[in-house]
């Protein structure tokens, strides 16, 4: 089921030069990260990227049959 799309305008975002969370389309997209639905997703933005990045690693070694 896919969700509806978020308003970049009211959508938060991890700024990754200032460590803050921003509403809207405030800095430059070279600093954000986002879309988020919420403030708190924003703010947990790198450990979300983490994850996400560990999930795919291992996805990718389970697809070259990689068990290492």
């Amino acid at each position: 089921m896919a969700s509806e799309p978020i308003d970049p305008e009211k959508a938060f975002y991890y700024n990754t030069r200032t460590g803050e969370v921003e509403q809207g389309l405030v800095s430059d997209w070279t600093d954000r990260m986002g879309p988020y639905r919420t403030r708190e997703e924003a703010a947990n933005a790198l450990q979300i990227a983490a994850q996400r990045n560990q999930a795919w690693d291992e996805a990718d070694r389970e697809w070259d049959g990689d068990d290492d």
